[in-house]
């Protein structure tokens, strides 16, 4: 291996929280002060950042068993599913929402579907917190 499992998982946490906050941090300024979007570190710290979320979870899925491991995991594969709809509803959100209303419309669901994919990843489940029971 060339990174511990555990290194891994704590980057792929860490990034995901801070996605989520620089994400969140963007939808306000969308709405309160949409100039602040044009700051040149707004456009490129997100796409580290994700950058970072991803390589940690290509590198966490091949340490579990590559694609084997997609095949048997269906969480993780309800994660992944989720996650391009979490892409296509932040673009919405932040660039491609015609109007304010659909903007912040897509922005509240895209933080909806980021829980679900958190919750997911908890439960290990791909009905996440809704399928969740104390055991």
């Amino acid at each position: 291996m060339f990174m511990g499992y555990s290194i891994l998982k704590h980057a792929h946490e860490g990034s995901a929280f801070v996605s989520l906050m620089l994400f969140i941090t963007r939808g306000i300024w969308m709405m309160t002060a949409p100039v602040r979007l044009q700051q040149r570190w707004v456009k490129v710290a997100p796409h580290v950042v994700d950058t970072i979320l991803l390589a940690s979870a290509i590198a966490l899925v091949w340490q579990l068993g590559g694609l084997e491991t997609l095949r048997t995991q269906n969480w993780l594969v309800a994660k992944i599913v989720a996650l391009l709809l979490y892409i296509v509803l932040g673009s919405i959100a932040l660039k491609r929402g015609r109007t304010r209303r659909t903007r912040i419309v897509a922005f509240v669901t895209a933080i909806a579907v980021f829980s679900y994919i958190v919750s997911v990843a908890v439960t290990k489940s791909p009905w996440g917190f809704v399928g969740w029971r104390e055991r």
